[in-house]
């Protein structure tokens, strides 16, 4: 788990530092450049001795600046650097144009377009290349010729790129390409590497900038605890499954956080009773569809809760018992019934949806939120509403969670899911991490959006981003029942006292943690089942 910083809160970060006389932002820029170079170096041990040739890309802002540092930095080094130029650099922020002058006195320049422009590099014999255009400052259409700069073919290793912040034409907060001046989508990318300041953005992780990021390090320029209170308006945290140790400012920090959480799933109570750890309720539907909520008992049960129990109708009650063994069968033919097991205040955390069919969710769930019990809605639970959303907000409370997929989520909000369909010319644009941290506020609960980024959002503008790309790319987590199972994880933790988000935010990191560990092959049913490696590691 790390923190994430929009652009908008990075630019308050810095704002703070330098009005305080901590720093000036020409020391910031020095420190960018030089951690550029830094993260170059320990990339790429070879570069560290010899002579190579570099293209640096400086914009027409302060991510230009850093790359006139970097020019200056890699020049004393030796190297054969030549800098082009986009833009009037009459026009440069106070510190970029400082740094200009002083790359003038080294070396010159070529800009964008001439003969011996950007669109050369890639048969100029460069050994790296490095995108200083735009970074996260980025708000407006860039130019139409921009994402063929660095256009290589798939394994073209003639040159490393490397991208300084995040590869221009991305926006920071979402992770989309901005629309260029022709309305088509323009970036620079896929890097080989990403430099990016103080915390990584949600950009690098989101969307087409996942992609586009490639490796990503985080250097220090000395702005750590300077974060303003308008920074802290839109809390975003990152939980990444797998080794995140390309995150190098934070390696320190990484190795105790995840011994952190781990610790939490193992958290015990004095008396160690079953009942200390909670009683989850999984309710199934018809048989044809009873193996969802199976999986979902199952992870309920590996993930502690002490005792998980389905409860179906008499007819499944067969099926059922002959695949359960620790997970116990409770049977309710209608609403009434399922009202009176309630009754049992021992049982705390209720799990509806998966497999369970449309009439018997509206006949169920508002009884179980209208019990107290904490609650999970999945699958079926909220397509059962698609034609009255409306209905299903008006019950549901803060100990909820809602956990859609794409399709499910735009069902529910099709006005919100929209919005991620219109492209933008400008940034911030709409994405994921806005669209649920909407459907939070509407919902008025958590809502949990599954995809290759699980954003998970509640009502006090908190958004966890569990990530299965880069190290964590796990492709075959698609597949029939790992929903299923991840509403299991849910509810386990929310039946053995976890608080809301963070049962999410637990639950989804070490479902892809789960996933990740298993590799290749896996089928819903390993998932929960590879939970104890998990925990062991």
């Amino acid at each position: 788990m790390f923190n994430l910083l929009t652009a908008e809160q990075m630019r308050a970060t810095e704002r703070v530092a330098i009005e305080s006389g901590a720093v000036t932002g020409l020391q910031l820029m020095e420190r960018a450049g030089a951690g550029v170079v830094s993260a170059i170096m320990k990339e790429w041990p070879d570069f560290e001795t010899g002579v190579y040739r570099v293209a640096i890309l400086c914009g027409p802002g302060n991510n230009g600046g850093d790359g006139y540092v970097i020019a200056r930095l890699l020049k004393e080094r030796g190297w054969d650097v030549d800098v082009f130029v986009l833009g009037d650099v009459e026009k440069l922020p106070t510190d970029a144009k400082a740094n200009y002058r002083i790359w003038s006195g080294m070396g010159g320049i070529s800009p964008v377009g001439s003969k011996r422009g950007v669109r050369s590099i890639i048969s100029t014999g460069y050994h790296l290349v490095v995108d200083a255009l735009f970074g996260t400052g980025l708000v407006r259409p860039i130019s139409d010729n921009l994402g063929e700069l660095m256009e290589r073919p798939v394994g073209d290793k003639r040159f490393k790129l490397v991208c300084v912040d995040i590869a221009s034409g991305v926006c920071a907060d979402s992770g989309q390409i901005i629309a260029g001046c022709d309305g088509r989508e323009n970036a620079v990318g896929p890097a080989d590497l990403t430099v990016t300041f103080h915390r990584a953005k949600p950009g690098h992780i989101l969307a087409e900038g996942s992609r586009l990021t490639g490796k990503l390090r985080v250097v220090d320029i000395g702005l750590a605890d300077k974060l303003s209170e308008v920074s802290r308006d839109l809390n975003i945290s990152a939980s990444l499954a797998g080794d995140t140790r390309w995150f190098v400012s934070y390696s320190s920090d990484n190795g105790k956080l995840r011994r952190d959480k781990i610790m939490q799933v193992h958290k015990v109570y004095r008396t160690a009773h079953k009942y200390d750890y909670g009683h989850a309720l999984v309710v199934a539907g018809s048989i044809e569809s009873s193996g969802a909520a199976r999986l979902a008992a199952r992870g309920a049960l590996r993930m502690g809760s002490g005792l998980v129990s389905i409860v179906c109708d008499e007819s499944s009650v067969a099926t059922h018992a002959t695949q359960l063994n620790a997970i116990m069968i409770k049977q309710a033919e209608d609403g009434n019934e399922f009202r009176d097991l309630l009754r049992d205040k021992r049982l705390n955390a209720i799990c509806l949806g998966p497999g369970l069919g449309y009439e018997k969710a509206r006949e169920f769930v508002p009884i179980a939120l209208a019990s107290g019990c904490k609650v999970v809605l999945d699958a079926d639970s909220l397509v059962a509403y698609e034609d009255d959303p409306g209905q299903l907000f008006a019950m549901l409370h803060s100990q909820c969670v809602l956990t859609p997929h794409a399709g499910e989520f735009a069902r529910l909000f099709p006005d919100i899911a929209n919005q991620l369909d219109n492209k933008r010319s400008s940034c911030p644009v709409y994405s994921r991490v806005n669209a649920t941290l909407d459907a939070a506020k509407r919902a008025g609960a958590i809502v949990l959006l599954k995809g290759s980024n699980t954003i998970i959002a509640d009502l006090s503008n908190q958004i966890w981003i569990s990530s299965a790309s880069k190290a964590e790319f796990a492709p075959w987590l698609a597949t029939a029942g790992a929903g299923d199972i991840l509403a299991g994880f849910i509810i386990g933790l929310l039946a053995r006292g976890f608080a809301p988000l963070q049962a999410a935010e637990l639950a989804a990191w070490l479902h892809v943690e789960c996933a990740c560990s298993f590799g290749p092959g896996l089928i819903a049913e390993d998932i929960s089942e590879q939970l104890p490696v998990v925990l062991r590691a």
